[in-house]
């Protein structure tokens, strides 16, 4: 009986003990050692961000906009420091392969948040000669952030003493030379963050104070015109350099210059320079090239390959059949996918997604179909002109799709979006060398795997690729300073075959359109790094597809070296520094 009794609480340890570590494996599923400073750390810079906003609307979730008061930015300085020196004391070397890696991202990304606030400072410091006034709209706001009372007549007092100043500094304004772009936008995006700072002010005792209404109203609104000019006028100042000169095409960006290219590569995890990434670029469309012309061949139009696509392009659906036509490219891809095996797709995946149809206005700077949790077809409208329509439908025809719709939905944007939101969710750290390069990556092994039918499916799917490569071509040129708009946009049409339209508004949204200097370019360089992972992992056998693709969704959305490390199980280094030459093996 004793020994039965013994026999039964072995095996009752060795249950529990088979129970926890299942238990704790599956935790570390979602998290690392790391995650609970994340977490903190966003939600105290949330609280700090909204606290000392410019607007915190009812219920404090208003927007505050991103311009950074000084004495905003000076508290989330602090707000780094303080985390910088709680990471500091991690045992990195005791943490997990997760944790090294977080460790590094997060430390990277809060050094990376500390220069740009600092560099802020260094420009608001620049300016300020112009808001010599700002100190005391500052002061008057101090007793609404607690709701403390005030004296209407004081605060008119104070308002109407205010206007002098500004008008001032109208007058002083035309006397001064002109400024760098970046100066006028910093003093007229400070001149504005102080016009938030007295409407949210003046809404929050106006009709409630009973002496405030009385006093204030009228003065205000006059405080508030006389910034407006002021505004105007500091728009107005900011000298334009050879670079940021409208060239013709109405294009005006803010080329950022090599150095700071460097500087944000090594943000990304990219080792290499511009200059290397132009040239791989141009290894990247030499092959485009070479397959061009063997699908022109095949469609008889020889060498002409111009030719060839310009039949490709005139292959588009009538009007009203775009949606229709995507849905069968979709149902195509995930039917390949499933074939192939080559990963999980969860069915509240397929089930999920939508549809809608995109406005003239927006095709100005996105001439193609858009995706993620929707998709966003391009197509033209009756509203638009006839040579407009013709060079929509043409650029989006269905061959030129085949490429995109898996690109956008499954097992692209659509699926990175859902499982981003249920793997490592605390993991923000949205690389576009991830989302652009995932979905990019797609285009690369479904052509390997045959997805293309036909020579027309192949110049199709072509005309992407060698666009992307184009992309990093034209865009780094561009902040190089060596090429201007317009030549974009004719590099474009010469070397890609894009419709005139189409390609002015690629260059448009690329330089215009709220995207990060490095996002045009990490389409096909993250996609090249998928590549490369993908050969050392699965080519070699030591993962299956499905097993690698699954992994990638699962780790979220980080740069791909960092994937690479935790694949691989890589020692790790808390100086770690970018090093993976990733392109030519």
């Amino acid at each position: 009986m004793k020994k039965n009794y013994s026999i039964l609480l072995a095996l009752f340890f060795f249950s529990y003990s088979l129970f926890a570590q299942t238990a704790t494996d599956k935790l570390y599923i979602q998290t690392s050692e790391i995650h609970d400073i994340m977490v903190r750390y966003n939600a105290d810079k949330g609280s700090i961000t909204r606290f000392y906003g410019i607007s915190s609307g009812e219920w404090g979730r208003g927007g505050s906009g991103n311009y950074n008061t000084p004495e905003r930015r000076e508290r989330l300085l602090t707000l780094i420091n303080t985390y910088l020196s709680e990471l500091d004391k991690t045992d990195f070397d005791k943490t997990s392969i997760n944790g090294k890696v977080d460790y590094i991202l997060f430390k990277s990304k809060l050094e990376d948040e500390q220069y740009q606030l600092n560099q802020e400072a260094q420009l608001y410091k620049q300016v300020s000669k112009y808001l010599g006034f700002s100190d005391r709209i500052f002061n008057l706001e101090k007793p609404r952030k607690r709701g403390l009372s005030v004296k209407g007549e004081e605060v008119a007092k104070e308002m109407s003493s205010i206007i002098k100043d500004v008008e001032k500094a109208i007058e002083s304004l035309k006397k001064e030379p002109d400024m760098d772009l970046p100066q006028a936008q910093m003093a007229t995006a400070a001149a504005k963050g102080l016009q938030g700072i007295l409407k949210n002010y003046f809404d929050f005792y106006n009709g409630y104070d009973p002496m405030f209404t009385w006093w204030v109203p009228k003065t205000y609104t006059e405080l508030d015109a006389q910034l407006n000019k002021y505004v105007d006028a500091l728009s107005k100042k900011g000298k334009q350099t050879s670079s940021q000169k409208d060239d013709g095409s109405g294009i005006i960006g803010n080329p950022i210059g090599r150095e700071e290219l460097i500087r944000q590569l090594k943000l990304e995890f990219i080792p290499y320079s511009p200059e290397d990434l132009v040239e791989i670029a141009n290894k990247e469309f030499a092959w485009c090239d070479a397959e061009l012309l063997k699908a022109s061949k095949e469609m008889g139009f020889g060498t002409d390959w111009k030719a060839a696509q310009e039949k490709v392009k005139n292959s588009y659906v009538a009007p009203g059949q775009q949606p229709e036509a995507m849905l069968d490219l979709y149902n195509q891809s995930v039917a390949f996918l499933k074939k192939h095996d080559l990963l999980t797709i969860p069915p509240l995946a397929e089930e999920s997604w939508r549809i809608y149809m995109m406005s003239p206005e927006r095709q100005l700077v996105s001439p193609f179909f858009l995706g993620g949790e929707s998709l966003i077809v391009s197509y033209p409208t009756n509203t638009m002109s006839y040579e407009d329509k013709l060079m929509s439908m043409r650029g989006n025809n269905p061959h030129f799709s085949r490429a995109t719709v898996h690109h956008e939905l499954i097992a692209g944007h659509h699926l990175q979006g859902y499982m981003n939101n249920r793997s490592k969710t605390y993991r923000n750290f949205r690389t576009p060398f991830w989302i652009e390069g995932n979905a990019l990556y797609w285009e690369l092994v479904l052509w390997d795997l045959n997805f293309p039918r036909s020579p027309e499916d192949r110049i199709g799917m072509l005309f992407w690729r060698m666009h992307r490569c184009a992309r990093i071509i034209f865009s780094l040129n561009y902040h190089l300073n060596k090429w201007t708009p317009q030549q974009c946009i004719d590099f474009l049409v010469d070397r890609v075959g894009h419709e005139r339209a189409n390609a002015e508004g690629e260059v448009r949204r690329s330089f215009t359109g709220g995207y990060g200097p490095l996002y045009q370019i990490a389409y096909m360089i993250g996609g090249l790094q998928f590549y490369a992972l993908k050969k050392e992992l699965v080519d070699t056998k030591k993962m299956t597809y499905k097993q690698y693709h699954d992994a990638i969704l699962r780790e979220n959305n980080i740069p791909i070296e960092m994937l690479r490390a935790i694949l691989t199980n890589q020692p790790l280094k808390k100086n770690f520094t970018t090093n993976w030459r990733f392109y030519g093996k």
